[in-house]
């Protein structure tokens, strides 16, 4: 290959990487720019959700006026519109805890936000509710942080790391030993599996130091968006999926005084029962706690709305209730949510009115 052959073919590969690594270059600006622009208009009221059978519904209300701007950054679908008068974003998140925390740290960081409203379906560990239900949780706590105890420890026992203030025995122990089954009742019995102790989230404010950890099992909502949220206690909600398939007890707007997540799909009787005899918990989800952690570490107010769609393993069914009762949980928790904007957008209207 002659000489000059070979710089044509080195000067065409460069302007290809220059061409490549400017049409990056423009679509970062271009995204960076758009960006910009909606935080002129802001700020936003976030409406942070798991999927997109609990988003289709607010995309479908007629409250729900979609603007002609959506974002797509960092793989994250960012789109802007308006509930009774109530400039919002939604975004979804997809499945668990990670994809929770992602999602709501990059609306936060990236847009003008005052406030997360989060919603979707859950399952229901509290006897007292019904499949249809609406929650309103006033705290919501992580229970899949764990310090899993080796066989032959105790409750008397240290566990591990505990003196250096990793880790705690405060919040309690799950012990497997209690759930063994097939033995009779003289016989004594334990469980390889032994203790896992439950832990709270570490924490870094944002007006904290740097590094400097704090830590936070039951992370409070807003204290004002609960208040609010007290006005939709006698919504009237969905009771049917259509007409062959109702519920036999109707639904309600209630508010509870816990909600716990994990990135576990509860479908167990037993734990069900556990985790509500320890803490007194009604939803179970796989997201909402991700939410309140990221919203307390960035000083944003927040909170939860879950329609409870399952008995998470509790009822007497073959196969999961959620099967069958999705579509009305989620519909039910758009319901909620929208009246819950427009309470927020008049309190908001009477207090710049009042100023």
């Amino acid at each position: 290959m002659r000489n000059y052959e070979v710089v044509v073919m080195l000067l065409c590969a460069a302007m290809i990487m220059h061409a490549q690594e400017g049409n990056g270059a423009l679509i970062r600006e271009e995204t960076q720019e758009m960006i910009d622009e909606a935080n002129r208009n802001g700020p936003y009221l976030g409406l942070v959700i798991p999927n997109l059978f609990e988003m289709n519904p607010l995309l479908q209300s007629p409250n729900y006026t979609a603007s002609n701007l959506t974002i797509d950054f960092a793989g994250r679908r960012f789109r802007f519109g308006t509930i009774a008068d109530k400039k919002v974003i939604l975004v979804m998140t997809g499945l668990s805890m990670i994809n929770a925390g992602i999602t709501t740290q990059l609306l936060l960081s990236t847009f003008d936000i005052e406030g997360v409203v989060h919603y979707g379906i859950a399952g229901n560990a509290n006897p007292s509710l019904n499949i249809g239900d609406v929650t309103i949780p006033q705290y919501w706590a992580h229970t899949a942080l764990w310090n899993w105890q080796r066989y032959g420890d105790g409750p008397e026992d240290e566990i591990a790391l505990e003196e250096n203030g990793d880790y705690t025995r405060e919040i309690g122990y799950l012990k497997f030993a209690n759930y063994t089954v097939n033995v009779s009742s003289s016989s004594s019995y334990d469980n390889l599996l032994n203790n896992v102790w439950y832990q709270p989230e570490e924490v870094f404010p944002v007006d904290g130091t740097p590094e400097e950890r704090e830590h936070a099992f039951w992370v409070p909502v807003d204290s004002l968006y609960f208040q609010l949220s007290q006005n939709l206690l006698a919504l009237e909600l969905e009771g049917c999926v259509n007409s062959t398939t109702c519920l036999t007890e109707t639904p309600k707007v209630v508010s509870v005084l816990r909600g716990t997540s994990a990135s576990i799909y509860l479908d167990n009787a037993a734990y069900r029962a556990f985790i509500y005899d320890k803490f007194q918990v009604s939803p179970v989800d796989m997201e909402s706690a991700a939410v309140a952690l990221i919203c307390l570490q960035q000083r944003v107010a927040f909170i939860a709305f879950r329609a409870l769609s399952d008995l998470a393993g509790g009822g007497s069914a073959q196969s999961n209730e959620a099967a069958t009762f999705t579509s009305l949980a989620a519909n039910n928790s758009v319901t909620v949510v929208v009246e819950f904007i427009k309470q927020l957008s008049a309190a908001s209207f009477h207090a710049s009115f009042v100023s």
